[in-house]
C-alpha cells in the first residue's frame, strides 16, 4: 500500500515511517467510515492506551527516583488523560488526516477531543504493531516533548482537590457555570465561573469547558489554601 501525500506529511511531523502503511491508515479511520473492507481505529485505541501508560510510566519512575507512587500517579494521569492526547494530537495535526464519515465531518469531528484522542492513542498502538515497543516509546517521548519534565510535582485533578475541601468543612460541592463562549466554532474560548456555598469564587478562560474549571478551581483552591 501506497500513502497518500497527507500521511507521507504526518509521517514526518511524527518522526516514524511506517514499514506497513496500512496500519496508520486503520490508525486514522474513524468508525464512521468502517465497512467491511475496511477496519476502524477502535481495536488499535485499546492497544495504544496501554503502551502509552507503559511508556509515561517508565519515563516518570526514572525522571524522578525520590517520588512516591503518590506523587507519580497525579503526574501519570496529567499526562495520559484525553485532554494531553488531544493536545498531542493538534500539535501533530492529526486531525487533517482522519478519514471521517459524511456526518462526523459535518459535524466537526478533526476537531472534537474525544475523537482526537482516540485517534492518537490509535498511532501509537499502530507505530507499536509496526516496530516495537522501542520505536513507540521514542516517538511518544519525543512528540510528548517538555510535557513530561515538565509536568507539576503535585498534577492533583484541581475539580476534585477542591471538592474535597468543600466536603472536610461540611460545605456542598462547588459549582460551575458558563459566563461566555466566544470566538469560532472550531475554536471557542470559554469562561467559566466556580463557586463555594460560602460564597467565594474565581472564573477562568480556556479553550474547552473542562480546562476552563480546571484552572476556575487551580485558582480558586490556591487562593484558598493561601488564607489557611
Amino acid at each position: 500500500m501506497k500513502l497518500s501525500t497527507e500521511l507521507k506529511a504526518f509521517e514526518g511531523r511524527i518522526g516514524y515511517q511506517f514499514s506497513e502503511p496500512e496500519l496508520l491508515v486503520r490508525a486514522v479511520t474513524h468508525s464512521s467510515m468502517s465497512s467491511e473492507t475496511r477496519d476502524d481505529n477502535q481495536r488499535l485505541e485499546f492497544l495504544g492506551d496501554r503502551v502509552l501508560g507503559l511508556v509515561m510510566a517508565e519515563a516518570l519512575l526514572f525522571a524522578d527516583r525520590s517520588a512516591s507512587e503518590g506523587q507519580l500517579a497525579p503526574r501519570f494521569n496529567a499526562l495520559v488523560r484525553k485532554e494531553a492526547l488531544a493536545d498531542v494530537a493538534r500539535q501533530v495535526d492529526l486531525g487533517t488526516v482522519l478519514k471521517l464519515g459524511r456526518s462526523e465531518m459535518l459535524s466537526g469531528g478533526r476537531r472534537k477531543e474525544a475523537l482526537l484522542a482516540d485517534a492518537m492513542e490509535a498511532v501509537i498502538a499502530a507505530i507499536y504493531l509496526d516496530g516495537g515497543f522501542e520505536p513507540a516509546r521514542n516517538t511518544v517521548l519525543q512528540i510528548w516533548g517538555k510535557r513530561v519534565s515538565t509536568v507539576k510535582a503535585d498534577a492533583r485533578d484541581a475539580k476534585t482537590a477542591l471538592q474535597e475541601w468543600a466536603q472536610a468543612r461540611k460545605q456542598t460541592p462547588p459549582t460551575y457555570d458558563e459566563l461566555r463562549r466566544e470566538g469560532p466554532d472550531h475554536a471557542p474560548v470559554f469562561t467559566i465561573k466556580v463557586q463555594l456555598a460560602s460564597g467565594e469564587s474565581e472564573t477562568a478562560t480556556a479553550g474547552s469547558k473542562r480546562q476552563a474549571e480546571q484552572m476556575a478551581a487551580q485558582a480558586l483552591l490556591a487562593r484558598l489554601e493561601g488564607k489557611s
